[in-house]
């Protein structure tokens, strides 16, 4: 079985919540790369982010890099985000072939089952790492369920609630038979 398990959806519904909501369970977490990438480019006074095409293979390399990390689990780990989240990107920028993406897609797999977190106007705040508006986490949602299931992955949204209830939902999910 694949423990390693994608936590998708649109800027600002709550993975990284969910991500520290499941470390508290004991459970290991990835955090997502574009923040670390974003704060590494505010600390050196650049832009937020390079152009979209050269973010996402950043985001790529990253994402990559952290999924050779960890070679062997018996137990689940949680990506605020995978790989396949990076390749949809650069699909969206058209910088790679459907070749390219499906040996990617091959060489990086992940459960069959991808949470998918909905926009959440209600708790979507904007920082200095999430300047996307709302309706752009609406898209990247939309995009992202799509995208999943295009590449055989089950998306399952995750419905609004409390920390502790959403992380129950999921674990009985990553538990079942």
């Amino acid at each position: 079985m694949n423990h390693r398990f994608v936590i998708t959806g649109g800027p600002g519904g709550g993975k990284s919540t969910i991500l520290s909501a499941l470390a508290k369970r004991g459970y290991h977490g990835v955090p997502e790369s574009a923040r670390r990438i974003i704060k590494e480019r505010l600390a050196a006074g650049l832009t937020p982010r390079p152009d979209p095409e050269a973010f996402a293979h950043e985001i790529l390399r990253s994402d990559i890099k952290k999924y050779r990390e960890l070679r062997a689990y018996d137990h689940p780990v949680f990506f605020d985000r995978g790989v396949l989240d990076a390749l949809y990107m650069l699909d969206e920028a058209q910088a790679l072939t459907s070749n390219e993406i499906s040996q990617y897609v091959s060489q990086f797999p992940y459960n069959g089952i991808v949470f998918l977190l909905p926009p959440w106007e209600e708790i979507y705040t904007t920082d200095s790492e999430r300047d996307q508006t709302f309706e752009e986490s609406v898209d990247v949602f939309e995009g992202m369920r799509t995208w999943y299931s295009e590449w055989g992955y089950e998306t399952l949204e995750v419905p609004r609630g409390t920390p502790d209830e959403r992380v129950s939902f999921m674990l009985q999910r990553v538990n079942s038979p």
